[in-house]
């Protein structure tokens, strides 16, 4: 199995970089410079580059490295991705070369109109951009209510031990928000002192897993009845299915200022 680290870029992006010590694989590659650092500071060759969607800080460094890696870009067929040479749809499968990692996609989108996901069933992980976070999700600047619920479902019915590996570190604030919608939940007080000892030691507090998602992820429970309790009231008014409460949910987040 290789080994996936996460490289920091602007002021909380994640770039993943897979790698077997040879040869490496770069996912939402926003910015070049940290990328090829890391490259050239312990000699791994650039295989691949991946991308789950066209937002500029998951893309913005994919023709700087082509400039100096001849590559191939995989990337939502829907989307308009920087030198993509392989144009991904669910249901889709393919290797990483060199690497010995099959990913599936999954169609989520929600945050984009076109926005992927890149699944190891065998890790098992998956790869899913901005669209589900820990503890929270992305906001809907393309797509539906409704498709964001879909996408969110789908991923959460992956295997709980699905490692999380999504774009962004915002794990202290989505918790301080999933706290405001279930603030009685031991689930998320545990959640809350291990993540906030993990970010005081300086490290990521991603990847999560889908377990984790499930039991604490707001957005995750729309469906939860405390969830939707905490959306209806919120609201001040009857939620009559996930997808409103999902929507109430999100808008507040938006607004929420804790």
């Amino acid at each position: 199995m290789p080994t996936i680290i996460p490289i920091p870029a602007f002021a909380d992006n994640y770039i993943w970089l897979i790698h077997d010590g040879r040869h490496a694989a770069a996912v939402d590659p926003g910015d070049a410079a940290p990328v090829l650092a890391h490259l050239d500071a312990h000699g791994l060759t650039l295989t691949a580059i991946l991308a789950t969607h066209h937002h500029n800080d998951h893309v913005g460094g994919v023709r700087e490295l082509l400039e100096r890696f001849d590559v191939p870009v995989f990337g939502p067929a829907n989307e308009n991705i920087p030198g993509r040479t392989r144009a991904l749809r669910e249901g889709d499968a393919f290797d990483v070369p060199a690497l010995g990692m099959t990913l599936s996609v999954l169609d989520i989108p929600g945050h984009t109109a076109g926005h992927v996901a890149l699944f190891d069933a065998a890790a098992p992980l998956v790869f899913c951009g901005d669209t589900l976070f820990a503890a929270g999700c992305g906001r809907l600047f393309e797509g539906t209510p409704a498709q964001m619920w879909s996408s969110l479902s789908k991923l959460a019915a992956l295997p709980g031990d699905t490692r999380v590996y999504c774009g962004h570190e915002y794990t202290l604030a989505n918790l301080r928000f999933a706290q405001a919608v279930e603030p009685r939940s031991a689930d998320l007080a545990a959640r809350v002192a291990r993540d906030g000892a993990v970010r005081a030691r300086g490290e990521p507090t991603v990847p999560s897993t889908l377990a984790d998602e499930r039991a604490t992820n707001p957005f995750v429970r729309a469906a939860v009845p405390s969830v939707r309790a905490a959306a209806e009231a919120h609201a001040g008014r009857p939620l009559p299915d996930p997808v409103e409460s999902f929507a109430v949910l999100r808008q507040w987040k938006n607004e929420f200022k804790g």
